[in-house]
């Protein structure tokens, strides 16, 4: 098996030999889950850094005896667990490449990101591939295995037991990892990452995580999103134990929490949302964190501020990542319990320096001045190397290196980058649309959700959701939408009815929609 080998100066983040690396540097760190493997759930859920090293290179052994080979795309679409993270890094460990589509991706969707691929080999379950079954999947995959037992097709565990292949490293310029865009307004895209790009996007998040080095790091992350792997490098390298959640269920997670106690917590924005009911919860489960992380999307002040107060240690803090998949993070800023009090919810910081810069643009592409409204634009070594099928649709989001982020911004006199809405989002009669929202949340406490979008008419539309489905006050929303844009009378919604994405995005376009096609009242 040949390996292609790096020029002087090339760098590579690979996601094949993570876990046997920090089992040789660090030992058996407990690994803790809250349900079993689908791959494994005889292992149970109290598992380690090494027998997880080995049961990659196993389910590497196994891919490589059904016939996966180098540079051939391997579809992991499977129901959400730990095992889509060991999957993909089986994929990765034998030269083949990984293409992660979501649990959530409706049948036809996923149908249609399989028609970019060059015929994939597919790994998913009985369940999954029941719900594919109106698709002609014989002429989208080259073959397909089941992690569980299915008449359909031929199981992993078939080949248990096959002796692991020596690792394959590809060219760090090579496709490594396939990931797909959040799918917010319309059919994700396909965005092919390398290991070059992706080791330009681990080396400043792990200077960021060298102050928490060796924490007990708890996570509810998609796994089938870039951010979650480069922060898994991270917490690889510095030997944090982990606790992997897949239910993000506050009764279920406060016991697991309690037992841990955590020094960093990362998830959803939305996700922490729901967890503001961890911060009295019994055993004080946030008790310990020093560090929360926040990406994938704004997170509310008032959130930030439960998060930190919730914390025993004498300066927590909430370090807040500003990027896209395309692009990985490119701004970020940290966040304090003194600064949260004051903070501007729409700042989300400065570039990474020698990383990352951003700038904000008119639509003629021309910067323009501290405090002026414009398009966001980036310039970044993370950047991704194109859409898979739709390479014309990358090249007009890039203007002589500097990357369309589709948001609405602006810069303050020190630099600041401040977010004010996405492009598609704008409402003429709201200056920001998130600004308003988090002013809403800080003077409601009860509300678990907010999202203004365009009616019929392009006047704004409230959509609330009120924690416990209780109905909402109309005087209490009369006092709280004081001095606030003039809207239309809340829509009160279930949180479980908003369409969202794996990471808990919500599909602002789609609500719309929604509304405007009277599917909702």
């Amino acid at each position: 098996m040949r390996q292609r080998h790096l020029l002087p100066g090339e760098r590579g983040f690979y996601l094949g030999p993570v876990f046997r690396r920090a089992a040789d540097r660090h030992g058996a760190v407990f690994v803790t889950l809250d349900r079993p493997l689908d791959v494994a759930p005889g292992l149970g859920t109290d598992l380690s850094y090494t027998v997880l090293a080995d049961l990659v290179e196993e389910l590497s052994g196994r891919l490589w005896e059904a016939g996966v080979r180098p540079s051939e795309q391997v579809v992991v679409h499977k129901a959400d667990n730990v095992d889509i993270m060991l999957l993909t890094c089986a994929v990765s460990r034998i030269g083949a490449v990984p293409v992660l589509l979501s649990p959530t991706l409706a049948p036809a969707v996923a149908g249609q990101l399989l028609e970019r691929l060059r015929r994939p080999w597919l790994i998913t379950d009985g369940a999954t591939l029941d719900g594919l079954r109106e698709l002609a999947l014989s002429g989208l995959v080259r073959r397909t295995l089941t992690v569980d037992d299915s008449p359909h097709a031929e199981a992993l565990a078939k080949y248990a037991g096959a002796e692991p292949p020596p690792p394959v490293r590809l060219h760090p310029r090579e496709p490594a990892l396939i990931t797909h865009s959040s799918g917010t307004t319309g059919v994700p895209k396909l965005a092919v990452h390398c290991a070059q790009t992706m080791w330009n996007r681990l080396v400043p998040q792990q200077a960021m995580g060298w102050p928490t080095r060796g924490e007990p790091a708890a996570l509810h992350m998609s796994f089938v999103h870039s951010r979650f792997y480069h922060l898994l490098g991270v917490l690889l390298h510095f030997g944090s134990p982990l606790v992997l959640i897949t239910d993000p269920d506050p009764a279920s997670v406060g016991p697991l929490l309690v037992r841990h106690r955590p020094g960093i917590v990362e998830t959803h924005p939305n996700t922490f949302v729901l967890w503001e009911e961890l911060v009295d919860a019994p055993g004080a489960p946030l008790s310990r964190v020093r560090a929360y992380g926040s990406t994938f999307d704004a997170i509310h002040p008032r959130t930030v501020r439960r998060l930190l107060d919730a914390s025993r240690r004498r300066t927590p803090w909430l370090v807040q990542l500003y990027g896209q998949s395309e692009t990985g993070p490119v701004a970020f800023q940290v966040v304090t319990r003194r600064s949260a009090a004051r903070a501007d919810g729409r700042r989300v910081g400065f570039g990474i320096p020698g990383f990352t810069r951003v700038r904000v643009t008119d639509e003629e592409g021309r910067r323009v001045p501290p405090g002026t409204p414009g398009r966001i634009e980036a310039r970044t070594r993370g950047r991704i190397l194109t859409y898979l099928g739709m390479p014309e649709r990358y090249d007009r989001q890039l203007t002589d290196g500097w990357w369309e982020m589709g948001d609405m911004g602006y810069r303050s006199r020190l630099g600041a980058l401040h977010l004010i809405d996405r492009e598609i989002d704008r409402i003429d009669a709201v200056h920001s649309n998130l600004e308003v929202e988090d002013e809403l949340m800080s003077r409601l406490e009860e509300l678990r959700e907010v999202v203004i979008v365009p009616g019929a008419d392009r006047e704004p539309v409230p959509v609330v959701c009120v924690r416990g489905d209780r109905p909402l006050d109309p005087e209490r929303w009369r006092r709280a939408t004081a001095g606030l844009p003039t809207m239309a009378e809340p829509r009160q919604w279930r949180f479980e009815d908003l369409p969202m994405t794996a990471t808990w995005k919500v599909k602002r376009v789609e609500i719309a929609r929604m509304l405007t096609e009277g599917v909702r009242a």
